[in-house]
């Protein structure tokens, strides 16, 4: 078109062209203000918006402590997994997502389906906790929307059942549920931190673009055992249980120096790392949780408030004759007629005639002072959830039977752990050591319970136990001065004492020159025909105890040329026994 033309047509038509200006001048406004608009009004918005779409603050789960021995052998790691998780949502076929992933995830098409379809309306369901990686992988390399990973830790147990009643186990989020998972929770669990993450459409993460919180790891925990002598421990124990066919069984090895629990097994056990099979009657610490009454294995604490009475010396006689004595309607027994025995005598044989007539003999509160100051009844202090405490019952005026039994292990309730720390008296010349779940290089302070001289005669005394003499001869080591008491308690119910179910036990020190071991062996209701605790308890001690002292190197103090028996030992005066 040529000017001329285009003169004569603004001429001809003007307000079409004042039009078509008018146009052009309001469409470049608009342009222009819609730019302002969203460069300058409203960025802040968009921007917002935008990030909402693209940017998502994650979770970082932060790694959980571990969970060692004394010797810092792994008990309780963390293993990382990833979890499959789905937004329904964002899925439109919930069939074909379900017919791909649910070979591979292990679920059924149609549950995995009806899931999928039910919780239409949710931006996060899970779909698989805890896979290998390999395994959540191949499910993320289908790359279907909506199906996503996340990364977690899922709790390993190495040493499986051996350890699992001590160390307990962690649910699916990782938080502790029983043992030593559950009581330093707050030490293990460490705090998760948060990152900003790109996503794309499809939700999977482009870029880790900022950490806007550090995780911090959980504190590792290294316990008083030793996995060589837990292992030792728990064969010896379930080899035990499975040969007299009994209910259950409990097995404490002390440092006796320390008080360090050494080892600590039960039966039966479970297997930590398969959850899903876990008997729940089977986790219980029947070391710590259980109480039983200990039959005669407190007559050497009861031999000990004697001596420190003043009214007895070792070499005091008892008459105990014809084997058996009357309380009001009651009726007390021996094995057999011991006639006149001394105090070591009434150890080596356990007769219950003569621990009565020394509590008898006693001030009232006496025996109850010995074994409240032994911490019968009492708090341990270790710190394991659900202990149990026991009972040890006190009377303003106390009838002669109640004396009596008590004085050889009935009427009161305790723990195989109290039992065992108990025992530290004799085994530290009157020293009661504190127990403990934790390692420690310190050792911490004692608590005086008897005379350095009336713990090292009773300790002598408890060697004749045993001898061939004593009830606990099977609880000899090769090598090793052994000194123990052996219990056989008829068990308690509604109706009353059971005829026919026993408690077997034996509590031992070793070496008894220079003790390094405390352990007590507790077998609940053996079957058959040995119940006996010298028969059923004691040669588990002498095995466990045995292989204990060899991996801890601890020199023999009963080398061939002196093996002559503990009768060839026993001193020939009253001097010669401290």
């Amino acid at each position: 078109m040529t000017a001329k033309a285009l003169e004569d047509g603004l001429q001809a038509y003007p307000w079409r062209f004042k039009f078509a200006v008018l146009m052009l001048a309001l469409a470049f406004g608009v342009i222009g203000w819609r730019a302002i608009e969203l460069h300058v009004l409203d960025q802040a918005f968009l921007a917002k918006e935008g990030n909402a779409r693209m940017l998502r603050v994650e979770k970082v789960n932060a790694y959980r402590g571990m969970i060692l021995d004394r010797n810092g052998e792994p008990l309780a790691v963390s293993t990382p997994v990833l979890s499959i998780w789905a937004n329904p949502g964002e899925i439109e076929d919930a069939g074909y997502v379900a017919r791909q992933l649910a070979p591979l995830l292990k679920l059924s098409r149609k549950a995995l389906e009806r899931r999928l379809t039910k919780n239409a309306g949710k931006e996060f369901i899970y779909l698989q906790r805890h896979l290998p990686p390999a395994a959540a992988e191949a499910v993320l390399d289908y790359e279907l929307p909506g199906i996503y990973g996340q990364k977690e830790y899922r709790r390993y147990y190495p040493a499986g059942e051996v350890a699992a009643h001590l160390v307990g186990f962690t649910d699916i989020d990782d938080s502790g549920q029983e043992g030593m998972e559950l009581a330093y929770e707050e030490w293990l669990r460490g705090e998760p931190g948060e990152k900003l993450v790109l996503k794309d459409r499809v939700g999977q993460v482009i870029k880790d673009l900022q950490s806007l919180k550090e995780e911090k790891p959980g504190q590792d925990m290294k316990l008083s055992i030793d996995l060589r002598l837990q292992y030792l421990a728990y064969r010896e124990l379930k080899a035990a249980v499975t040969e007299h066919k009994a209910k259950s069984g409990s097995l404490i090895l002390l440092d006796a120096k320390s008080g360090e629990v050494l080892a600590l097994v039960n039966q039966p056990s479970y297997n930590p790392n398969k959850r899903s099979s876990i008997n729940h009657t089977n986790l219980r610490n029947r070391a710590i949780t259980d109480v039983f009454e200990p039959g005669s294995t407190v007559k050497p604490l009861t031999v000990a408030a004697a001596l420190e009475s003043g009214k007895f010396t070792a070499a005091s006689k008892i008459d105990t004759s014809p084997g058996y004595m009357r309380l009001g309607r009651n009726t007390i027994r021996d094995h057999r007629n011991y006639g006149v025995i001394d105090l070591e005598t009434l150890i080596t044989k356990s007769s219950n005639i003569g621990a009565s007539k020394l509590a008898l003999a006693l001030d009232q509160d006496a025996l109850w002072n010995m074994f409240s100051q032994a911490r019968l009844g009492r708090d341990t202090g270790s710190g394991f959830p659900g202990e149990r405490v026991g009972l040890l019952p006190y009377h303003e005026n106390w009838r002669e039977v109640e004396l009596a039994t008590l004085s050889y292990g009935y009427g009161l309730s305790v723990t195989v752990l109290q039992l065992a720390q108990a025992y530290t008296a004799f085994a530290n010349q009157g020293q009661l050591q504190p127990v403990s779940l934790l390692h420690s290089e310190d050792i911490a302070a004692a608590e005086t319970v008897m005379l350095k001289a009336n713990a090292q005669r009773v300790l002598r005394m408890m060697e004749t136990v045993v001898s061939d003499k004593g009830t606990g001869s099977r609880a000899a080591i090769s090598g090793y001065r052994v000194a123990g008491k052996t219990g056989t308690v008829h068990k308690l119910s509604e109706g009353g004492y059971q005829a026919d179910k026993y408690l077997s036990l034996f509590a031992g020190i070793a070496p008894a020159s220079n003790p390094r071991i405390v352990a007590v062996v507790l077998i609940d209701e053996p079957g058959g025909e040995q119940y006996y605790g010298g028969e059923v308890a004691a040669p588990v001690f002498s095995r466990v105890v045995y292989d204990a002292l060899r991996v801890l190197n601890v020199a023999p103090d009963d080398l061939p040329i002196r093996s002559e028996g503990v009768a060839d030992r026993e001193p020939k005066s009253e001097d010669d026994r401290v």
